[in-house]
Order: C-alpha cells, then structure tokens, then sequence
C-alpha cells in the first residue's frame, strides 16, 4: 500500500523543489519555514557518509559542542563518589548516586536521556548495567565517561551532542529547534558538519560526504549539496 501523505505536508512541499540540493544556509531557511505544526517542531540532521559502517577503521563517532545547543532539557543521571558526587550535583545532574542508582536503575528507572560516569565507578556500572542501558552506557568516546564530571555534564546540558554511524552508514542528529533564529541553526548545522568532516577516517576512500539532509519533525526533508559543505579553517 502506497504511503499518502497529509493535506499540511502536501502544501508545505509545493514550496520548494524536494530534489533539488540547496545552500546550507537556504535548506535552513526552508526546513524552519516549513516547520509549522502547532508545536515547537526538532530539527534533524541525517548524514550520509562514504564509509564502511562494517569496517572498525571506517567507524565515524564523536561529540561536538553546538554554538546554540539543542533547545531540549536533557535529564542527566550520573554515577560518581565523594567529591564528584558533589561536583555533578553542583553542575547540574539530575540524579547522582553510585550503587544506590545502579540498584535504581536495575529496579526499572529509565526517566533519563545521558548517563555519565567518572573512569572509578565503570567497573560496576558496566557489570551490572551493561544490558540494560546498551547505547545510553557511559563510554569515554562520547565524552560520559570523566574524571571532570561536573564539567562533563555542563557541556550536555549546554547542547553537546553526539554523533555516531548506524549500520546503513548514516549520523542522526539534533541540530536545534524550529524556534531557533536561521542563523542559530546555520551555525550548528556548520559546527557539526565540520566536525563530521575533520572525523573522516583515514581508511575511507572516494566521495565522503554523500548526503545531508535537514528536516524538521512533521516536515518533509530538504537536500543540502555537499559540495556547499566546507571545513573550518
């Protein structure tokens, strides 16, 4: 059966050319204008690369600190001692406990979007809640594992986010909100394009950057050219 789509997402894409690829700073410009829903509407960044998702030394991954954050509250819960303990409360984590939030957690507590973990609590944390967190485990690549918690979890909270390949060769990331200025999200669309491509394994070969495409929530995805991406000098 044939996907249809409804009246609003048909009016919205007879405003531009869904196959043409645009300007950075154009396909911001229409992905935030057709961001119309009665609800503040997220919008995404969905980057092909030219790697081998298969391959460890293809293997794209990282973090970067948008200029202008996401525009979400992210609930951080983090695993820490003593005087990190107070450091993450001092920053900001909204729960922070050591075996007690390992028990809490095994017990079912899920209301968290980021676990974050100094290098002396992994131990525990990985034994007992390896399965159970999966891809929210803290992990040193992603910057939520450190021995300067409080900083780690400032820069969360302040709009740092990760991105990572899937397994058909794709980032998916938050670039910020349809309440954002086009220039808020140029500039965070440009920051973590430029760290995609300053992450480019040295394994790859031929065209890396393949695609980018924005979108917005409810809204219909609009090309941006590669060719238009640059790095930062």
């Amino acid at each position: 059966m044939a996907r249809t789509h409804g009246k609003r997402f048909r009016k919205v894409t007879e405003g531009y050319d869904p196959k043409q690829q645009y300007d950075p700073s154009e396909a911001v410009a229409l992905v935030k204008k057709n961001a119309n829903a009665k609800f503040n509407e997220t919008i995404e960044a969905h980057v092909r690369l030219g790697v081998d998702p298969k391959k460890s030394d293809q293997n794209v991954r990282g973090t970067v600190l948008l200029p202008h954050g996401t525009g979400r509250t992210v609930r951080v819960i983090a695993f820490a001692k003593g005087d990190n303990a107070k450091a993450a409360q001092s920053a900001g984590a909204d729960f922070v406990g050591e075996q007690d939030l390992i028990d809490k957690i095994k017990g079912g507590f899920a209301d968290f979007d980021v676990a974050v973990a100094t290098p002396d609590m992994m131990a525990a944390v990985g034994k007992e809640l390896g399965r159970v967190l999966a891809q929210k485990m803290p992990n040193p690549k992603a910057g939520t594992v450190s021995a300067n918690i409080g900083q780690a979890i400032r820069d969360i909270k302040a709009g740092k986010v990760e991105y990572r390949l899937d397994k058909t060769g794709i980032v998916h990331t938050i670039v910020g909100k349809a309440d954002f200025q086009e220039n808020q999200l140029a500039e965070n669309v440009a920051t973590l394009l430029d760290a995609i491509l300053r992450a480019k394994p040295s394994a790859s070969k031929g065209t890396y950057l393949k695609s980018v495409t924005l979108t917005s929530t409810m809204g219909p995805g609009v090309k941006v050219d590669p060719g238009k991406v640059k790095a930062h000098a």
